[in-house]
């Protein structure tokens, strides 16, 4: 057995300014405000903060729970402590998708937080090319699209390397920093690194909130003020609420933003104390989390987009998360006074809040390597880099219509997440036995779980998970099936012109509804027509590569009818990224499943408890 030395928190304050650390990234000033602006505004805070109290809060917890109680057996990693909870291999084997999520997530999110370091230079030496304009809609919208465009590669695969783009730099920049600091370890490296860095978000984002809230849009936008945006996300539309995709958004977001079934707890957690307060931690790290994203980067996007977009563009953001952070608010920076400091603020929030989540997403695969592999910090440093590294040159490369990014961070950052989620809370409730769960949290803890949450965490959890799964995969994965197999799934969208004519041309709040007619050309299949936001889906036709279908938009209010062009702009994707993406997954997973079985081989020899039969060491 190779000695390691024991690493440990420096102190508690560390631990959840850590933990909180990983959950506060991307997912709140990115993913929460394109999912809240997608899915109704206020109609998505409705179950989103209900998944908050009966999925995100109680499976935290108990992730805390499980992850100290592992530590004290010597594991800090998911395969072996999974194992012990789950009382046998299937859980072992199941905690490999716990060191799979933080490494495949990894691979892709390092690439958007080199696009966050490259933006902030960017505002940094004078703004990415944009001059206040009369109408932004025809001017700007264009631009920052294009500019977004160009630093991701949408274009090509390969893109980035034939033209030897600058954000090649800031990517070598972020992944040595990344690995510098998961180097020097817990204490030295990712503690100290969120000691400085959750601060300095919190300061700099309050000076945004309050210039964004102090906003009034210029000439050439939709009129619409800050009350608008604020009215958006937080009035709720109830008919929204009858979406079951609202409800599975809301779920998903709250566990991608807490880490919640992310490997990532039960690592941190496993180098907790015996009379460490898990409990305290646990809520005081999710409270954190719920600053950073509903009160900051809801607040911030949301708000700003209404006034400079319009609520309709808003809601009809496309591109993913990336949609609004990225091509809406530099628009508003280029139109506010001091906006190249305002813009360079809010995207130094963004690379820190990228990389405290970045940081942690490394550990968990290091741990594993070293306590799997028997190798000292030095070896699975380098290992998890060299693993790292291919990933991100894989996704970097495979960057036409970001589909090797959406496929992993679809499958490894939703599905699996839930997956995980789901095993570690009926392990902690059913297998492990609720009360020893209850009475492990509970140990050295100021604040006990309410019976409440009790009955939350064996009932309620489980089931209503099991629910949003279903849902989620009925909902989403037809479309990533539809790419596997080459078939086209798009959305007619408005001109931005249109779209501010449309906004222009009702109040707002109106009672809309929506008339959707394609024009000329084969009929396609049109789902969701009556909505704001139809799609359709058709065969890619003979030899095309890229091409338009026009429709038409009737828009009512009663009283008022008007007609607007929209077009779908179908950019044929073959679907080789999205084989060659699962066949990389998969090459990754058999990888992981291989270590795992090396290491319970190893774990056997030493006669460590690898079933949860022996009780923890103090």
């Amino acid at each position: 057995m190779t000695n390691q030395p024991t690493q440990q928190w420096g102190s508690r304050l560390g631990v959840i300014l850590a933990v909180a650390g990983s959950a506060v990234g991307l997912g709140n000033f990115l993913r929460f405000p394109g999912n809240a602006a997608e899915n109704g505004g206020g109609a998505f805070m409705i179950p989103y903060f209900l998944a908050l109290l009966i999925v995100g809060i109680p499976i935290g917890w108990a992730e805390w729970a499980i992850g100290r109680y592992g530590g004290r057996k010597g594991f800090h990693s998911a395969p072996g402590i999974l194992g012990i909870w789950c009382k046998g291999p299937i859980g072992r084997y199941a905690g490999v998708l716990g060191v799979l999520i933080p490494l495949g997530v990894y691979f892709y999110y390092v690439l958007i937080e080199s696009w966050c370091l490259y933006y902030f230079w960017k505002y940094c030496t004078g703004g990415i090319g944009l001059e206040p304009a009369t109408d932004v809609a025809s001017v700007q919208v264009p631009h920052t699209r294009g500019f977004f465009n160009e630093v991701v590669g949408a274009a090509d695969n390969g893109a980035l390397f034939h033209t030897m783009h600058p954000v090649l730099v800031a990517f070598c920049l972020t992944v040595v920093c990344n690995v510098w600091f998961v180097y020097r370890g817990l204490s030295k490296g990712i503690e100290t690194v969120c000691k400085y860095a959750m601060p300095v978000m919190a300061v700099l984002g309050i000076v945004i909130l309050i210039r964004v809230l102090t906003l009034s849009a210029p000439a050439g936008t939709t009129g619409q003020t800050v009350v608008d945006g604020l009215g958006y996300l937080w009035n709720p539309n109830f008919e929204k609420l009858s979406n079951f995709k609202t409800w599975v958004a809301a779920t998903g977001q709250i566990f991608f933003s807490l880490s919640v079934g992310f490997g990532v707890i039960i690592n941190y957690a496993s180098y907790m104390k015996k009379k460490d307060d898990v409990v305290l931690s646990g809520l005081t790290a999710s409270a954190t989390n719920e600053f950073f994203e509903v009160v900051l980067g809801g607040l911030i996007t949301v708000t700003a987009s209404v006034v400079f977009v319009g609520v309709l563009l808003t809601s009809q953001a496309t591109g993913g998360s990336m949609s609004l952070g990225f091509k809406t608010l530099p628009m508003v920076f280029a139109q506010m006074p001091g906006g190249n400091f305002f813009g360079a603020a809010f995207f130094l929030i963004l690379f820190l809040a990228a990389i405290t989540s970045s940081l942690s997403m490394l550990q968990p695969s290091k741990a594993f390597f070293e306590e799997a592999l028997g190798i000292d910090k030095v070896k699975s440093t380098t290992l998890v880099t060299v693993w790292g590294l291919i990933g991100n040159a894989f996704v970097l490369y495979y960057s036409k219509g970001l589909t090797a990014l959406d496929t992993i961070d679809f499958w490894v950052g939703s599905v699996f997440i839930m997956v995980v989620a789901a095993v570690q809370i009926i392990a902690f409730g059913w297998i492990f036995g609720l009360e020893r769960g209850i009475a492990e949290a509970h140990q050295g803890s100021q604040l006990r779980i309410p019976k409440f949450f009790q009955f939350v965490i064996k009932y309620v959890s489980p089931a209503y998970l099991i629910v949003i799964m279903i849902g989620f995969c009925l909902n989403n994965a037809p479309g990533y099936v539809d790419t596997l197999l080459g078939n086209v799934t798009t959305s007619p969208q408005l001109s931005v012109v249109s779209q501010r004519d449309l906004a222009a041309a009702f109040p707002a709040g109106s009672k809309l509804t929506y008339t959707w007619k394609q024009l000329g050309g084969e009929p396609v299949t049109l789902a969701d027509a009556a909505t704001a936001k139809p799609s359709f889906a058709t065969k890619e036709p003979a030899n095309a590569k890229n091409f338009e279908v026009p429709f038409e938009l009737t828009v009512s209010d009663g009283a008022t009818t008007k007609t607007f062009p929209a077009k779908a702009e179908v950019d044929v994707e073959s679907p080789g990224s999205a084989r060659r993406t699962w066949v990389f997954l998969l090459l990754t997973i058999a990888g992981l499943v291989a270590i795992t079985a090396v290491g319970a081989r190893r774990w056997k020899a030493e006669g460590r408890d690898l079933d949860g039969k022996l009780p923890a060491a103090d």
